[in-house]
């Protein structure tokens, strides 16, 4: 009797279906790049605020934009709330395509990275307030830690070149985006201070009428961009933070193709969109917002106050030993076991490489502490440190574990035949009728369940006999 019932337990991390396998390579192929792009742009603010720091807070304080509008705002609130608005639009892509179509289509493959990402986020936060409730510090920065930068992560696994196997790298391309999520809520939640409710009205009516041409399949980039735009400055007088436009309409697209599609609109637009947030909008935002001057000891001081040295240990403990943790309960509570290839270490260096937090958790902290720009600057300072500290001991533990990964890389990679798709998802392989028959038994479940949900409307709009 146990047999069979193992046979039907998920494999958490197990191979991925390869039209998705060829899409997390394409999307990841960007990201890396955007990663070292952004990269570049931190140490360039870490040098250019150190070196010429008048220059880079002058060019950064520097207002310009409609003040009749409500848009007269510096450089760098312009690459936080306006640039950002685009990172935030192709998360929101992001997310809606993991819900249609991707890992969290399917509730049993979408309780992991969901109950890994909420762990992953709520013990960075009690790590902070448990180290300033004991210290007395500011306990406002608690969201700061909770956010992972998915680009900084694969920046890191090209540069040590760790061949992460696929299903892993889903992993954690799958828990950033629920990760962005909850990130987004916490800014819309608990960081507006106050509320105009006729421009919060106004842009929900923007948001509508977005909704409604996408319906009427209106096309044409000169309507959607101005639209985008209104959308965005309304949401951004509102007192909302502006990202949550970008979140909302991007969550609107179709992310399912329709028959006859190579792509769907949302895909189609994400593809054309990722390179100007990964190359562009998110390291000019980090260009802007990582230049601390180390000179006012905004350095030496992360590890004397609570605020900064809560940052640090929520970053480098706490989102490891809660995005472990959550896995772990995962496998341990439900009928889901770990991918016979891998071990559990495994899983503990890419819960590591989660706590390179930046993008977001730069935002965060100077949403947090926007009355205090000295403890803005030193939060910052924080955010690298446990940033760095988290990539050298993910990139240590990775390394440890590079011989399996190549072997493992390698296996999914060979084509001996030479057809373009790897030999082991080929008909071929026992591994591929394994994986068509839990395709077959998925789709048989839906077509039931869809016409279950057909049977049950049909009786209700016949009524009582």
């Amino acid at each position: 009797m146990s047999a069979p019932d193992d046979n039907r337990r998920s494999i958490l991390f197990g191979r991925l279906p390869l039209p998705e396998r060829t899409f997390l390579t394409d999307a990841l192929r960007t990201e890396t790049v955007g990663g070292v792009l952004l990269l570049v742009a931190a140490v360039l603010a870490l040098v250019w605020a150190n070196v010429q720091g008048p220059s880079y807070e002058s060019v950064s304080h520097f207002h310009l934009g409609p003040g009749a509008l409500g848009l007269h705002l510096s450089v760098a609130h312009w690459a936080s709330d306006g640039l950002l608005a685009v990172f935030f639009f192709v998360a929101g892509i992001e997310l809606k395509r993991e819900l249609v179509a991707g890992e969290l289509r399917d509730p049993r493959t979408a309780a992991l990275p969901v109950v890994a990402a909420l762990c992953g986020m709520a013990t960075p936060a009690l790590v902070y307030l448990l180290v300033n409730g004991v210290s007395g510090g500011d306990r406002g920065g608690w969201a700061v830690p909770t956010a992972t930068d998915i680009a900084f992560a694969l920046a890191i696994l090209a540069v040590i070149g760790t061949a992460l196997p696929a299903a892993l790298r889903a992993f954690l391309l799958t828990l950033a985006v629920v990760d962005d999520l909850f990130a987004i809520l916490i800014i819309a939640v608990f960081f507006t201070s106050h509320i105009d409710l006729l421009m919060l009205g106004l842009a929900v009516a923007g948001l509508a009428l977005f909704r409604l041409l996408l319906h009427l399949r209106v096309r044409g980039w000169y309507v959607y961009v101005p639209l985008a735009v209104v959308i965005w400055a309304l949401m951004y007088n509102s007192g909302v933070h502006a990202t949550i436009a970008g979140v909302a309409m991007g969550m609107m697209l179709r992310c399912h193709r329709r028959e006859g599609e190579d792509r769907s609109p949302g895909e189609r637009i994400e593809h054309l969109l990722r390179p100007l947030s990964a190359g562009l909008a998110v390291p000019l935002f980090a260009l802007f917002s990582a230049g601390v001057s180390l000179s006012h000891g905004a350095l030496r001081d992360v590890f004397t106050r609570p605020e900064t040295l809560g940052v640090v240990l929520g970053l480098v403990v706490g989102k490891a030993t809660g995005i472990f943790g959550g896995t772990w309960l995962t496998a341990r509570f439900t009928r889901a076991r770990l991918n016979p290839d891998l071990r559990w270490p495994d899983v503990l260096a890419v819960s590591v490489l989660a706590g390179i937090g930046f993008t977001v958790a730069l935002l965060i902290g100077e949403l947090a502490f926007a009355t205090d720009p000295r403890l803005t600057a030193e939060v910052k300072a924080s955010v690298l440190t446990g940033s760095v500290l988290a990539a050298v001991l993910a990139a240590v533990l990775l390394k440890l574990r590079n011989d399996r990964y190549r072997r493992l890389y390698e296996d999914e990679e060979r084509d001996e035949d030479q057809d373009g798709v790897p030999d082991i998802y080929e008909a071929g392989n026992p591994e591929y009728h394994l994986r068509m028959a839990e395709l077959y038994e998925r789709k048989a479940a839906e077509h039931r369940r869809l016409a279950e949900v057909a049977a049950a409307t049909r009786s209700d709009e016949d009524g009582p006999a």
